[in-house]
């Protein structure tokens, strides 16, 4: 089913989905209770356009974010299409290459995240915009998952170090643990794909589809002048 949206409409959706009482991620009802988020909508998913505007407001993002804060914040990037349901492998297919776009553009100007791995396939791996890394999260209207179930495209781009601040202060367990009680009592299953930062690449995670042991992330690291 295909829906017609504005930005307003989305911002509302987004809102009503991660405030409903049962939904799992606490972290992401920390950033709309507390405000800590930005959003932005752009075009279709996996264009150049967007790539170009989503660098411009995610370097705007980080600017305004002091390193290593324990708050949560997110950066919700939504898009106007396509709106027809997509397969989880379609949307696995425009995330990747919005992602591919995005570090196009940025490798021009910032060098990689040097706190986490340049290689998708290693388990050390983030992505990284600005010079800041991100773990992204993918929704969509056809997610297996029920909390990445969304009406229209949308990646979110949480840094990576509010995480890490989080482990060094001795919440991160115990913060996974919360959700996927929650995640059970959401969907009556833990959401397979995720796992601890380290143990295996974070790239399986962000579409939300859950991969085959075989498979290789198609996101290809561009040259850039800044690295060495």
């Amino acid at each position: 089913m295909a829906y017609t949206t504005t930005p307003h409409h989305a911002h509302a959706r987004l809102k009503h989905k991660i405030m409903d009482p049962g939904f799992p991620c606490v972290a992401a009802r920390s950033v709309i209770n507390r405000k800590t988020y930005r959003l932005s909508s752009y075009g279709a998913l996996g264009s150049s356009e967007a790539a170009l505007a989503i660098c411009h407001d995610l370097y705007e993002f980080s600017h305004e974010l002091p390193p290593g804060q324990a708050q949560f914040t997110s950066f919700f990037a939504m898009f106007d299409g396509p709106l027809e349901q997509l397969t989880e492998l379609e949307f696995e297919a425009l995330l990747w290459r919005q992602l591919q776009l995005i570090h196009e553009v940025d490798a021009r100007h910032f060098k990689w995240d040097a706190t986490v791995s340049k290689d998708p396939d290693d388990p050390k791996f983030s992505f990284s915009v600005g010079g800041r890394a991100f773990f992204v999260v993918g929704l969509h209207q056809g997610a297996s998952r029920l909390a990445r179930k969304m009406a229209q495209p949308c990646l979110v781009f949480n840094p990576h170090d509010q995480f890490e601040t989080l482990r060094a202060e001795g919440g991160y367990e115990r913060l996974q643990q919360v959700i996927r009680q929650r995640e059970m009592a959401y969907q009556g299953s833990v959401n397979p794909v995720l796992t601890n930062f380290g143990q295996q690449a974070e790239s399986r995670q962000y579409s939300g589809r859950l991969v085959p042991s075989q498979w290789k992330c198609p996101f290809k690291q561009s040259f850039s002048n800044h690295d060495e």
